[in-house]
């Protein structure tokens, strides 16, 4: 098959990069890598700023970055591989893998709920020894003998770690229990795909080209400090959390990113069916709104807003309001974001991905913003 022109200007492009240094100049933020492909073809990559503001560290395309919670959109396709495979049920539910789940209300709650964050799980974690937060089986167990917060299937509440714990030792008992989950999503979907430089952890060969989790935002009410020098600390090699802890670079995530937007599969590499890729990337929460932003919509004077959340990744949906894909994208078009400084998106109408990593973590409103401006400037750029 001929391959198809990318359609974008290059002009245009370049706004991308100078709306970063002003921010970075301003400091708002520190510094990021971006990437922008169509139909498949990368067609700008660049670093703007800071690594390491504290040390003078240029950024450079191949540091890798904290993903946050873009790391819950490869758990959500590690559960899905399994159902795929035929040893999960989507409505499967979680007490049948793991016994110990079902107890306080807890028993009939099930695997689609889990990936769509309707589960009614509580959004703080369960009092735990710190030094065990890395540890899948540990939390999901901690998260299995919690109360519900809600009725399953009632309402939307984004679940920052629990829910994708219990599904990573579902994925790890599927499995047969002889491999670590960070072993998993590394065999069965970083291999595959040839994303050497992402890990479920700080593997030691990452450790130079990290680029440490630092705030910038005065916003009171985003991550602690002590929890964020906590991050940097405990991110050694066997330390894993579904929910928010990989690392990787931001060609990497485009590699797992034109996975997804070619329907499951990457230069000959099925990761997926495109089926049940295609069910993951539909709206299964309704006109529902997501909860954990009642108070970021309060405290900006912003309308509620539908959360529009597929088995494990956000969607664009339709309607004005503030959303981190842009306002110009068409309503397909899904990805993940992590904790107010990474984002991924792939638009499959305009058969374009963004990606972005930053340095320099945001409030979660500003970050919206943030992103829904780079998006913008992305989509702006696309001439055919």
């Amino acid at each position: 098959m001929e391959a198809r022109e990318p359609g974008m200007d290059r002009e245009r492009l370049e706004r991308i990069s100078r709306a970063i240094a002003g921010d970075v100049a301003a400091e708002r933020y520190d510094g990021g890598v971006v990437l922008v492909a169509r139909h498949g073809e990368v067609v700008f990559h660049e670093a703007i700023g800071f690594a390491e503001r504290a040390s003078g560290r240029q950024a450079h395309v191949d540091d890798v970055y904290h993903l946050f919670s873009i790391t819950k959109t490869f758990t959500a396709i590690a559960t899905l591989q399994c159902v795929d495979r035929g040893d999960l049920r989507l409505h499967t539910p979680v007490a049948e893998v793991i016994p110990e789940f079902g107890v306080k209300g807890k028993q009939r709650v099930t695997i689609a709920q889990l990936l769509a964050h309707t589960a009614g799980l509580p959004v703080e974690l369960p009092l735990i020894d710190p030094t065990r937060l890395g540890d899948t089986s540990a939390v999901a167990l901690a998260v299995a003998d919690q109360a519900l917060q809600s009725t399953p299937g009632r309402i939307v509440s984004y679940s920052p770690m629990g829910a994708f714990a219990v599904l990573a030792e579902i994925v790890r008992r599927i499995d047969g229990g002889a491999r670590t989950f960070r072993r998993i999503l590394e065999q069965d979907l970083f291999a595959p795909l040839g994303m050497k430089s992402t890990s479920l952890s700080l593997r030691p060969d990452l450790a130079d080209r990290r680029a440490p989790a630092v705030v910038r935002d005065p916003t009171p009410g985003i991550i602690p400090p002590a929890a964020l020098e906590a991050i940097n600390v405990m991110h050694h090699e066997a330390f894993e959390m579904p929910g928010g802890g990989a690392l990787g670079t931001a060609h990497d995530l485009f590699q797992f990113a034109d996975a997804l937007r070619a329907g499951g599969v990457r230069e000959g590499t099925r990761i997926l069916s495109r089926s049940l890729l295609e069910l993951a990337l539909r709206n299964h929460t309704g006109d529902e709104v997501n909860h954990i932003f009642d108070g970021m919509c309060e405290a900006r004077g912003w309308d509620p807003f539908p959360a529009f959340l597929g088995l494990g990744f956000f969607l664009r949906g339709t309607g004005l309001f503030p959303m981190p894909f842009g306002a110009t994208a068409s309503p397909g078009t899904f990805g993940g974001l992590g904790a107010g400084s990474t984002m991924f998106c792939v638009d499959p109408e305009r058969d374009l991905t963004f990606v972005c990593l930053t340095t320099g973590i945001l409030e979660d409103s500003r970050n919206f913003e943030r992103m829904a401006r780079l998006s913008d400037l992305a989509l702006a750029a696309i001439v055919d």
